[in-house]
């Protein structure tokens, strides 16, 4: 800037002056004014380029090391080969944290029988999320093990663990294709009448057949073209197909209007039968069929039983139930 400040005021003055004593014409002066704009244009782009060159190297150099660096090894070398599993799940001492000594788990001890349905609860925070990604190896624990039927998960390999469990969650992720693509994810082999059997359990399949194409209608980006209930609806015969062992349901009927969770409810009831099943979710009456209620604070275990149990106690369970009572008065006096 300051280069063409000065070059402006020397074509200026000198220019300017040989005007004067008519020995240049004004247009002539002009002219110059335009050469010189035509000249420090491409040199203030040289300039400019100057700046960023070095973080562009820096950003290339990044990324080829990103290229370069080996994969992780997220599977055993020799990984164990899961028989036909019943669904039994131990947790053995559990410790995790994102950040070294900031534990988001601690000392964490359960054992889950096959087919019962574990119901975890706590204010968010407390580590019930985090406790459901461990099981699916989204993250690997930092202390203790989490056994499969006997079978330390990190020995087993990550295809064939997570082909045994099932993830439904708030906000289900659909795939820019067709109803019927959506649901067949859950089994590419499984044929067309196997996908509307699936669709009927899920409720899916009295509002899929008033879709434009029905099963062959288009959903979108992200299922963009449902609403949220048809699309947790998606999710759920997803799952059915998929006929996984192990459940995760995390706030599966959550941000939903009345009509649809029933729906919705009833179809979780069919998916969860003789199934394994973790339950998370904000509701606490959504929570109270479930076989036992894990209660965590802290990251800590702090309560452990049945609705009925955890009640009479009258500790941080209760408390919770209490504090969610009163809240949904208030919001149905302001509704």
């Amino acid at each position: 800037a300051f280069l063409v400040s000065i070059g402006g005021l020397l074509v200026w003055w000198f220019g300017g002056q040989q005007v004067q004593n008519n020995e240049m014409t004004l247009g002539m002066l002009m002219a110059f004014f335009m050469y010189l704009a035509m000249f420090y244009g491409p040199v203030q782009q040289l300039t400019g380029m100057a700046d960023w060159i070095p973080e562009m190297m820096t950003a290339i150099t990044r990324t080829f090391e990103v290229i370069d660096s080996p994969p992780e090894e997220y599977d055993p070398r020799e990984p164990v080969t899961l028989p036909e599993i019943k669904g039994r799940i131990e947790l053995k001492d559990v410790s995790f944290g994102y950040v070294a000594h900031q534990p988001v788990l601690r000392n964490l001890n359960l054992t889950i029988e096959p087919g019962e349905m574990i119901g975890l609860v706590g204010h968010s925070g407390a580590g019930k999320s985090t406790l459901v990604k461990l099981l699916c190896r989204f993250y690997d624990i930092k202390q203790g093990q989490i056994l499969i039927d006997g079978i330390d998960i990190r020995q087993i390999s990550l295809t064939e663990l997570r082909s045994q469990i099932g993830y439904v969650e708030q906000d289900p992720f659909l795939f820019s294709g067709s109803v019927a693509d959506n649901i067949r994810f859950g089994n590419q082999e499984a044929s067309k009448e196997k996908i509307i059997e699936a669709a009927i359990n899920a409720n899916a399949h009295e509002f899929v057949i008033k879709l434009t194409d029905g099963y062959d209608t288009h959903v979108g980006e992200r299922g963009g073209r449902l609403s949220g209930g048809e699309r947790q609806r998606i999710a759920i015969a997803r799952a059915i197909l998929h006929d996984p062992r192990i459940l995760i349901l995390d706030e599966p009927t959550s941000a939903l209007d009345l009509e649809t969770e029933k729906k919705i409810q009833e179809a979780l009831g069919r998916l969860m039968q003789g199934r394994t099943t973790f339950a998370i979710a904000h509701r606490l009456s959504t929570l109270r069929d479930a076989d036992r209620l894990l209660v965590l604070k802290d990251g800590a275990p702090v309560e452990l039983g049945t609705h009925e149990e955890l009640t009479a106690l009258q500790g941080e369970y209760y408390r919770l139930v209490q504090l969610h009572s009163n809240v949904s008065s208030i919001v149905g006096v302001v509704g």
